[in-house]
């Protein structure tokens, strides 16, 4: 079954603080009953917005989570030629990896890079939401972030998920490597960026699309140059890109200045500045350069 078409709508503070200000405007208790339900959608703390795209082939089962306490779907894609060889490979997981969400994306994706010997062959593990903003944000003491998530450092939780629970039946279930990377956008970008920054050595790579760095007064930003010092002695890979979204590429931009100047020599990094691009295009218009750098040939 395919899913249906959807607008996406854009993560931006930006947006609910347009909207709160036409609330006051228009006071009326049936108008702010139902501009306040616009603004929690656009907020995007809920689950990731369909699309269009084709489902391909996948495996797909479930998993018993005792760090985040309930069940969750797991889509699993296997390049074209893991069925027919004994070779092992490595694993990019990404959270809104449901098939409504943004795995089918990425697996057309990897897979006619693969086609076109553009990538090497790789797995995708795709991780379906639940509480979205939960999940992918992490500690905040910014009253403010509560407008937009729950302040309950659940990134923490979901990160323990992957490592000790999800990483343990992948190996179980499948031919890879020791190698693994992580991949996001938006709000899943924010959990790439705060993995690499705060646990560094739980991937040997990352992707992130406009990372939303904004989130607790920006302190992955703030504090980078102290994070990038505890840095371990491992070959880390980081890809990340910012689109013309005010709100996020303030912070891609001076995140790439930290690294110019302090980036741990067993560091490779790339910064894809878009101004072109905005929040919601960015994904899909800089996802085959990402990867291409990540995984090239």
């Amino acid at each position: 079954m395919r899913n249906s078409n959807y607008t996406y709508i854009p993560i931006k503070r930006n947006a609910f603080i347009r909207t709160l200000a036409f609330i006051k405007k228009n006071r009326t208790m049936r108008n702010m009953n139902y501009l306040i339900l616009i603004s929690l959608f656009i907020l995007g703390c809920g689950n990731k917005p369909l699309y269009n795209d084709p489902i391909p082939e996948h495996d797909n089962f479930k998993i018993e989570s005792k760090q985040v306490g309930e069940t969750r779907v797991i889509n699993v894609w296997t390049p074209p030629e893991y069925e027919n060889s004994n070779e092992s490979y490595p694993v990019l997981y990404m959270a809104d990896g449901g098939i409504k969400e943004d795995f089918p994306h990425i697996a057309n994706t990897i897979s006619k890079l693969i086609t076109e010997k553009s990538i090497l062959p790789i797995i995708l593990v795709g991780i379906e939401n639940t509480e979205r903003g939960r999940d992918l944000t992490g500690y905040s003491e910014s009253e403010y972030d509560a407008q937009f998530c729950p302040l309950t450092n659940g990134a923490k939780q979901f990160r323990a998920f992957i490592t000790e629970e999800l990483f343990n039946e992948i190996e179980n279930k499948y031919r890879i490597t020791n190698k693994n990377g992580l991949i996001g956008e938006s709000l899943s970008g924010l959990f790439v960026m705060e993995s690499f920054m705060q646990n560094p050595e739980s991937f040997d790579f990352y992707i992130a699309f406009d990372p939303s760095l904004w989130w607790n007064n920006h302190y992955l930003v703030q504090n980078s140059k102290e994070l990038l010092a505890e840095f371990p002695d491992k070959e880390i890979q980081l890809w990340f890109a910012g689109s013309s979204a005010e709100d996020i590429s303030q912070y891609t931009n001076e995140l790439s200045e930290v690294l110019e100047k302090n980036a741990p020599n067993k560091l490779k990094w790339e910064y894809s500045d878009e101004p072109n691009e905005k929040h919601n295009t960015i994904f899909r218009a800089t996802k085959e350069k990402a990867l291409k750098w990540m995984l090239n040939k």
